[in-house]
């Protein structure tokens, strides 16, 4: 099984695409926004576009809920595609997918800017943040037991084509998710820094937190993730390797599941010992 991906920041009209690029690089399956598709059908997953939150649906999209990934890994392995294409919003964003999904490497990465021209990822983006509308590459009667109640239209509402290409471009459908009519979500890096200290503070073995910094990894106008530091102060007495690396799992777990942003590290830095003293009197640090 061959592995590809199709990567572009959200709205630039990946999922638009995303049939062209898996016909020409041979792919028989695709995974968008967390379905697995094959031959116009829904095989398993569930769409983020049906969650009514955005951190929600980046949950969604990147298989972390409970279930969701081992549905679609079934499933693949059940219908055994030949190529997969893998569709997100960065190369960190399909590796973590592919990795969640225990996919193979992937091999080849198309970026949205080398298939289509800035005005049309400009319409493409005018469509997305000014009406909501998105784009799945299945049929519009295949969506319509998943999206009850979503407003769905034909593709040509928004991509004037010819008779004939409209046709073609059946095989695509828009939806409107619940959570675009939220408007813009910004997570401040505050809140990362209170579910770290609400982490870290519950430790018994943690006797101070320090710090806590956010950064934000980008590479050009594409997020790339996060980083996390901190500095602690530990009792003595515990395996510290064992403690700190079971911690910043609890970390990137939490920070994950709670934001839907992605964690690329967390570095716990151990800046002093604290030594309970034996006869009742104030312990020392070290």
């Amino acid at each position: 099984m061959d592995v590809i991906a199709l990567v572009g920041p959200s709205g630039t009209g990946k999922s638009h695409r995303a049939l062209q690029v898996a016909r020409e690089h041979k792919a028989d399956a695709i995974i968008d926004d967390g379905i697995l598709i094959k031959d116009g059908h829904i095989i398993a997953g569930e769409s983020a576009k049906t969650e009514k939150s955005k951190i929600m649906a980046v949950r969604r999209a990147i298989f972390v809920l409970p279930g969701h990934a081992e549905e679609v890994r079934e499933a693949i392995q059940k219908i055994q595609p030949h190529r997969i294409l893998v569709i997100g919003t960065s190369e960190n964003m399909v590796h973590k997918i592919a990795k969640t999904l225990k996919l193979p490497s992937i091999q080849l990465i198309v970026r949205i800017e080398d298939i289509a021209s800035r005005a049309e990822i400009e319409t493409a983006q005018f469509h997305r943040l000014k009406e909501g509308k998105h784009i799945i590459p299945v049929p519009t009667i295949e969506l319509k037991p998943h999206f009850s109640g979503y407003l769905i239209n034909p593709l040509q509402s928004i991509f004037k084509q010819s008779n004939v290409r409209r046709r073609k471009l059946g095989e695509k459908s828009i939806v409107r998710p619940i959570f675009s009519y939220y408007g813009k979500l910004i997570i401040d890096d505050k809140v990362i820094q209170s579910i770290v200290e609400k982490i870290v503070k519950t430790r018994e073995f943690v006797k101070t937190l320090k710090s806590v910094t956010v950064k934000h990894l980008r590479k050009g106008d594409e997020d790339r993730g996060l980083t996390i530091s901190c500095e602690v102060v530990l009792s003595y007495g515990n395996h510290i390797p064992t403690l700190i690396q079971q911690t910043q799992s609890k970390i990137r777990e939490a920070v994950e599941f709670t934001t839907g942003m992605i964690v690329q590290a967390v570095d716990i830095s151990v800046r002093a010992l604290y030594v309970e003293s034996s006869r009742g009197l104030k312990g020392k640090f070290f």
